[in-house]
């Protein structure tokens, strides 16, 4: 049976995720500039923007224009 194949943007979204729970990324850390992301994942600039701002719409990070791109703090 054939593996699905994961689109570039998720896999991208999920090892984000996944450095914030392993404590690797924390809340208010900024992430890598979109340039530097699109040389990590060997993919387009439109394909880290679409992972960053699923994570933004669920609230995983948060986008500063001309800043950058933080993880959200925590509530509270």
């Amino acid at each position: 049976m054939p593996v699905p194949v994961v689109p570039v943007y998720r896999r991208i979204m999920r090892e984000i995720e996944d450095k914030i729970e392993k404590g690797e990324l924390r809340p208010g850390d900024q992430l890598p500039s979109i340039s530097q992301l699109t040389e990590r994942y060997r993919c387009s600039a439109p394909t880290v923007r679409q992972a960053l701002a699923r994570l933004q719409e669920r609230g995983v990070l948060q986008g500063h224009q001309g800043r950058g791109v933080y993880v959200t703090p925590a509530p509270g």
